[in-house]
């Protein structure tokens, strides 16, 4: 493990699985793996949850103990910014117009 530090305890509803959790906790996890377990998180958390709420929820639990420069704080932050950056849900014609 990478460091020894006293992470907070997982939420089950934020991390399921605690898999953001054990990725800060991965020595040299590189930014690659960090986005591939950031989606298997995306999948498996609860679709009734705001993912831009658990996210903040999540750099505010694990960031603060971290390397500043940790991959999995890079990544959340990016899909922080992905989650502002969408509008809605554009299908149907609507969606094919434009």
């Amino acid at each position: 493990m990478a460091q020894q530090t006293d992470w907070p305890d997982v939420d089950p509803a934020l991390d399921p699985g605690g898999l953001i959790r054990e990725s800060y906790r991965i020595e040299g996890l590189g930014l690659l793996e960090a986005r591939s377990i950031f989606l298997d998180w995306a999948i498996k958390l609860d679709p009734k949850l705001d993912a831009t709420i658990a996210i903040r929820r999540l750099l505010a639990l694990y960031a603060p103990v971290a390397d500043p420069a940790h991959p999995m704080t890079r990544v959340l932050e990016e899909g922080l910014g992905e989650m502002r950056l969408q509008t809605g849900r554009r299908g149907g014609s609507r969606g094919r117009r434009g």
